[in-house]
């Protein structure tokens, strides 16, 4: 695994361990987009690229991600790590998201951020990755666009979710948060969205 990147706050009440989804690293517009804004509203956000995506970085060449145990691995490797002086969150992009989910409840994070849950491959609904979730004690906030093909607020609702789980949908997104022009919304607000509820989110764990 590659070194970590820090956006370091100013004045930190809390770390979040961002992890990215299975096609663009910890570099990615979205990834900075995130971890910048998050920063600017004093919550400290370490990026990491895990070792398959670091690897196609490092030649130029694509590759799939690993499967799950290796990037569970990875991912709980680095969280051992961190300096456990503040409270720490964990979260991702997609499947970085669920990897976090799957480690929430056995890792000393308050609560987890999931920004495009993948509840299913699109086109796939029976192939749900919902197992872990219905059992979930610790907070998890999903971001999730309306039109997100790995899982609708439609079929989300049927799933039989805890109420540990709390849903926000983003008018007339996309897996990646991009609304068609007719909705009236724009990625960039969503993307302003999604930073903003994830603060909030955050702040909320602090108060209890």
């Amino acid at each position: 695994m590659t070194k970590t990147l820090i956006d370091k706050a100013a004045e930190p009440i809390a770390n979040f361990v961002f992890a990215h989804g299975a096609g663009a690293g910890q570099n990615s517009e979205f990834m900075q987009q995130v971890a910048t804004g998050l920063s600017n509203d004093n919550i400290n956000v370490i990026r990491f690229n895990f070792a398959y995506m670091q690897l196609a970085q490092d030649t130029g060449k694509r590759r799939p991600p690993a499967k799950s145990e290796i990037l569970l691995s990875e991912f709980k490797r680095l969280i051992d790590s961190l300096d456990s002086t503040l409270p720490f969150f964990i979260g991702g992009k997609s499947m970085g998201g669920r990897m976090a989910s799957i480690l929430l409840d056995d890792c000393m994070a308050l609560a987890c951020i999931c920004m495009g849950y993948p509840f299913h491959p699109p086109n796939k609904p029976e192939k749900l990755r919902t197992e872990h979730l219905l059992g979930l004690a610790k907070p998890l906030l999903v971001l999730q666009g309306q039109r997100d093909s790995f899982g609708t607020p439609a079929e989300i609702a049927s799933y039989g979710l805890p109420n540990t789980i709390e849903i926000e949908y983003l008018l007339d997104g996309d897996h990646s948060f991009k609304p068609r022009k007719a909705s009236g919304a724009t990625q960039e607000q969503h993307i302003q969205q999604i930073i903003q509820s994830s603060g909030r989110f955050i702040k909320q764990q602090l108060t209890f």
